[in-house]
């Protein structure tokens, strides 16, 4: 069905009869829209302090987000209609990003269950930061490889791996590398990032 110029004034005209063209005419945004019980609501927005531009921290496509903040804490996450990759939008993970720092049943503490233990116990992040580097030490005192059976000089460590995020961008990645690569002689680096 073509709609012409005269039948688009006749449809403006009846507007004030017909609810559902009222509606249409507003484009949704008139007092229709609104009941006394939302008449008053505002975007929590609003009244924010601050306006962050970052980066979604769930994938490698790097789509632009406004974090919204008052009195320090963060309000809202909203997709950046200025960015070139996502114009506004965000996938789902993405406009879920709030929970991340706003989740009562978000785990702010380490968890860590003991071998052969049958319950999980809570440790200081710098316990287990010093439990993971003496691990990887005693791996790679234990199992570094200078030279392989042919004498060929190999300096690599095979029984420690890592998996990176895939929010990790191309320096971080590149100074894994050196950093586990070169300096601890792991062979197994990967990166989850499919994108």
């Amino acid at each position: 069905m073509q709609i012409t110029r005269k039948g688009l004034a006749s449809l403006v005209a009846q507007a004030g009869r017909w609810p559902l063209l009222r509606e249409v005419a507003d484009l949704g945004m008139g007092p229709q829209a609104t009941s006394e019980h939302t008449r008053h609501w505002q975007a929590r927005i609003l009244d924010a302090d601050n306006k962050v531009v970052s980066v979604c921290p769930y994938c490698a496509v790097g789509c632009s987000q406004l974090i919204y903040v008052k009195n320090g804490a963060v309000i809202d996450i909203e997709g950046n209609p200025d960015s070139p990759i996502n114009r506004g939008t965000l996938c789902p993970k993405g406009a879920a990003t709030f929970q991340l720092l706003n989740n009562p049943y978000r785990w702010t503490k380490v968890k860590y269950r003991a071998p052969y233990s049958d319950h999980w116990e809570e440790r200081p992040l710098d316990w287990a930061m010093d439990r993971i580097a003496r691990l990887v030490k005693e791996a790679r005192d234990a199992d570094w490889q200078e030279k392989n059976k042919d004498g060929e000089t190999v300096r690599h460590l095979t029984t420690v791996a890592e998996l990176g995020g895939a929010t990790l961008d191309n320096e971080e990645n590149y100074l894994i590398k050196k950093l586990l690569n070169g300096g601890l002689g792991m062979v197994w680096i990967e990166n989850q990032a499919r994108v």
